[in-house]
């Protein structure tokens, strides 16, 4: 994370808002980029030097989620499941993942997009598998919109609010919240890549058992 950072830290001094939605829109329909990590630091970036307004960066992070979860919905729809299954696992979309995806969908599409965009695999996927299953294009749109906003405000704000706090501690107290949100953080990926492995783990063994 830290190496990701320090490369980052330049172009977004230099570009901002402008490079965060850049990032995330092509995360969104299925580049694997760091869009959460670019939020994120330019959100901390905010606070230490002012340069970039946080509402700008917010809506920013929130279009290009939304504008490339659009991109990636319709080239999936078109590309379908055969071209996916080609070239799927050069974006991290094995044929595991393709046949529970598509029982995930099934059953929970509205929630496959709202929650992917919380899980570093699913946020540079779901568009491309609520395409190739032909999910109902109003109902991704709308899905789509609310997740990214409410993902931008809980990374972006989230960082940022942190951030500020931070500022106006010193000495160790400063230093134990810190170590605290480190910890919190690791253990939040921790679960939910633990989570996503099972869960893409028993959608595919339900997938493929026969109907009765």
């Amino acid at each position: 994370m830290h190496a990701i950072y320090a490369d980052l830290a330049p172009w977004i001094a230099t570009y901002g808002s402008a490079l965060v939605f850049v990032v995330v829109m092509l995360e969104a329909f299925g580049v694997p980029l760091p869009g959460e990590t670019a939020l994120v630091s330019a959100a901390l970036y905010a606070v230490s030097t002012h340069r970039i307004d946080i509402f700008t960066l917010l809506i920013s992070a929130a279009a290009g989620a939304t504008i490339g979860g659009m991109i990636g919905y319709w080239i999936g729809r078109t590309a379908g499941h055969a071209v996916l299954l080609k070239y799927g696992a050069r974006i991290g979309l094995s044929e595991r993942r393709l046949v529970a995806g598509e029982y995930l969908f099934a059953h929970h599409g509205g929630k496959i997009v709202f929650f992917g965009r919380f899980f570093a695999i699913l946020r540079a996927a779901a568009a491309l598998l609520a395409g190739a299953n032909i999910m109902r294009w109003r109902h991704f749109l709308a899905t789509q919109i609310l997740a990214s906003i409410v993902w931008s405000i809980v990374y972006g704000g989230g960082a940022y609010v942190f951030g500020k706090e931070i500022t106006h501690l010193s000495g160790p107290i400063s230093t134990v919240i810190v170590g605290i949100g480190i910890l919190t953080g690791i253990g939040i990926v921790l679960f939910a890549h633990r989570q996503g492995r099972r869960i893409e783990r028993v959608a595919a063994i339900r997938a493929r058992r026969p109907r009765p």
